[in-house]
């Protein structure tokens, strides 16, 4: 009786290759994260000086954390200046700019977009020319025409001449281009108008892009200081960044702790809104890229 032996096939050995180790990513993430450390470290210092005592806002190494944390600092700005109306008036220009830019340049950029007029290109060219025109440059004459309307010495200065803005013009125009036209020619079918094509197509699609804008509006109304300075007399009128100088005290003697808590309390608002529609400007940004 013969019998025969079982061969056992083995399945063939997989060489497992060793990924190299990403000393690229790591460098980069290295030089990323001492970058970050340098835009932080002064806030850090600010909101140590805030809730510290002033003197030890000038110790070096300067701390991160205060020795002896205090509120009394918040109380100082107060009782200095009229703080809370300084922060109502920037939040009130603020509100209202942003409002108006997003009615005004969404409803420009949709004329440039999807309309046809005569002279449409030549028009659009002279609007991106006011992005090259520095604002210092023309706050003589802005400031000629405010006196002789009448409106010095109000927030009227301020809000009206900040309802249009060039690049947010621009920036929703470039976006308006990436929707499909598809969706106009069935509402046209429908009998949609050109406002309600504007209206119900084209604004609800246009979110991250209006986001944006509204970030970047809110941002730059409040920190606007040299503006303000010109055309804004009384104190109860003033803004938070020209009402913070009171605070410097005359030849800047200002308590250094005070300074710190109301520039803290005048950070929180705008980084209050970045953090919560930050997300959107990248996308906006990114979309606007696909067609010029």
């Amino acid at each position: 009786m013969s019998t025969k032996a079982s061969v056992q096939i083995l399945p063939p050995a997989v060489k497992t290759s060793r990924k190299p180790f990403p000393w690229t990513t790591l460098i980069v993430l290295a030089i990323l994260g001492f970058g970050a450390v340098l835009m932080i470290a002064p806030f850090l210092w600010i909101i140590q000086s805030a809730f510290g005592e002033t003197r030890e806002a000038f110790v070096l190494p300067p701390r991160w954390l205060p020795a002896h944390p205090t509120l009394k600092n918040f109380q100082d700005v107060f009782d200095q200046v009229p703080y809370h109306l300084f922060m109502f008036n920037s939040l009130k220009l603020a509100v209202l700019v942003t409002l108006g830019q997003l009615i005004t340049c969404s409803m420009a950029a949709f004329a440039f977009a999807r309309l046809q007029f005569p002279g449409k290109n030549i028009l659009f060219f002279v609007l991106l020319s006011a992005l090259m025109v520095p604002g210092q440059i023309t706050i003589v004459p802005l400031f000629v025409m405010i006196r002789q309307l009448g409106l010095y010495n109000t927030h009227a200065a301020l809000i009206l001449p900040g309802l249009i803005n060039p690049f947010g013009v621009f920036l929703l125009r470039q976006y308006f281009i990436t929707i499909p036209t598809d969706l106009e020619d069935a509402a046209r079918v429908d009998g949609a108008n050109v406002f309600t094509i504007y209206l119900r197509i084209i604004l609800p699609l246009s979110g991250p892009v209006l986001t944006t804008l509204a970030i970047l509006t809110f941002v730059g109304v409040w920190n606007q200081y040299f503006f303000p300075l010109v055309v804004i007399n009384e104190p109860k009128l003033q803004v938070i960044t020209v009402g913070l100088t009171l605070l410097r005290g005359q030849f800047g003697a200002g308590a250094l702790g005070t300074i710190a808590a109301a520039l803290t309390m005048a950070i929180v608002p705008v980084l209050i809104v970045f953090l919560l529609l930050q997300k959107y400007i990248i996308k906006s940004i990114v979309s606007t890229g696909l067609k010029g």
